[in-house]
């Protein structure tokens, strides 16, 4: 089984901007969401992507991916996706040898930035950048197929300000 093991961080500042070392615009949207896990269909560049995320809580969750062509990926976009679209940009940053994925997001979810960290064990131990905020790993508002169904736009200010 495949498991995906992330940490996810609002951001306190832009200062992490200078280090980017390479970004991507993403699209995804999803299929289905149940109990029990979400379908999603993610673009970036010429690759697409065909994913199930188990839906659980926590710092693991199971995930299967399987690489579509990108003609396929848009149509399912187009045609089967619920909700807006996810769209963001995913700007890679490497902070004292660890990868961190930042997610500048567009569209409905526009003005919410994400930090989000795989890693090989739970109790990985790594540096915390000077960047980073609140860890929002177990709040379920920052999952993206959240953000599908009620996007960060949406959602009171108060919400919106927690750094």
């Amino acid at each position: 089984m495949a498991v995906e093991i992330e940490r996810k961080f609002r951001l306190l500042d832009d200062s992490w901007r200078e280090q980017v070392l390479g970004s991507a615009l993403l699209r995804q949207g999803y299929i289905a969401n149940t109990r029990r896990a979400s379908v999603r269909v993610r673009l970036a560049g010429t690759t697409g992507w065909l994913s199930v995320k188990a839906m659980t809580r926590g710092l693991s969750r199971a995930e299967y991916e399987a690489v579509i062509p990108a003609a396929e990926a848009n149509e399912m976009l187009d045609r089967l996706c619920e909700g807006p679209l996810i769209e963001k940009w995913r700007h890679i940053v490497v902070y004292q040898g660890s990868e961190w994925e930042i997610d500048e997001f567009l569209g409905e979810n526009a003005g919410l930035l994400i930090a989000e960290l795989e890693l090989e064990a739970e109790d990985t131990v790594f540096a915390r950048p000077p960047w980073l905020g609140v860890e929002v790993t177990h709040d379920e508002r920052y999952y993206n197929f959240r953000l599908a169904e009620k996007p960060y736009r949406h959602w009171p200010e108060n919400l919106r300000a927690g750094r």
